[in-house]
């Protein structure tokens, strides 16, 4: 399970989308983000770009715990449905397709 630990922001996405993409590539279809504290656009922009990548290799992609203010963003952006190929579960459980 590949599992950044570090904000999730403008300042640094680079980083984490090619640490996440390394890790798609070599096969993980599991992100879990309960450790990314802080997030802004980026980070909807990071899960979007790492789901397209395992949908190319054939797969999809689980977020196991999803930050609230993460899933805030994906709601305020209306791209829950390009995300509906991967399981978001929000911290509460709740999960949206």
């Amino acid at each position: 399970m590949f599992r950044p630990s570090h904000p999730l922001t403008v300042g640094n996405a680079k980083v984490t989308l090619e640490e996440g993409l390394r890790a798609i590539a070599g096969g993980e279809t599991e992100i879990d983000l309960s450790d990314v504290v802080a997030v802004d656009s980026a980070a909807v922009a990071t899960l979007l770009t790492w789901q397209c990548a395992a949908l190319n290799q054939g797969h999809s992609l689980h977020f196991p715990c999803l930050p609230a203010n993460l899933e805030s963003l994906i709601d305020l952006y209306d791209v829950a449905e390009l995300l509906s190929s991967a399981t978001v579960e929000v911290g509460d459980g709740t999960q949206h397709h």
